[in-house]
This record gives C-alpha cells, structure tokens and sequence, in this order.
C-alpha cells in the first residue's frame, strides 16, 4: 500500500490568483467609471463558477488596491475596508 503525499500549491500560483484577481477588480472599476459603483462578488463570479469560494481572495485583492489608493470601498455609504467590514460592500 503506497502512501500519497499531499501537493503543495506553489506560492507562484496563489501569486498568480491574486494578479487575475486585481486585474479583474481594476477592469470592472474601469468599465464603471468614475462614481459608479460595483459589488466585489461581480469580480468573484468572473473567476470561477464556485464565486463564493473566492470571495476571501476578491476581499484581500480589494484591500491592496484601497490601500494603493487605486479603489474606493464603502458600506452603506461610508468608507470601509474591505478586511474589516462585516456583510456587503461596493467598490
């Protein structure tokens, strides 16, 4: 009886998830334009048919680029982090 050993995912892969996950973000804000709104699971659903289960790297991709200063988030209105808030927000 042979025993697997578990494949790690290589740290350039989640590097690569993360890029397509910018990338995704910028051009839905880019398509939008300037004062106009969109909610993060639209980048989500984007990348993969099981949205939900990226949601967490759609989240922290979000937070990169607030913090660049190259998105705004709010909830309900106000600015938001997208790390610290609870329930939805918009970018």
């Amino acid at each position: 009886m042979s025993s697997k050993v578990p494949i790690e995912t290589p740290r350039a892969s989640h590097a690569l998830t993360s890029d397509l996950a910018r990338k995704v973000l910028l051009e839905n804000a880019a398509r939008r334009g300037r004062g106009v709104t969109f909610c993060p699971s639209e980048a989500a659903r984007q990348l993969a048919p099981n949205w939900r289960s990226r949601m967490a790297e759609i989240r922290a991709a979000s937070a990169a680029l607030v913090e660049e200063g190259l998105l705004v988030c709010t909830q309900r209105g106000k600015p938001a982090h997208p790390l610290r808030a609870r329930g939805p927000i918009r970018l």
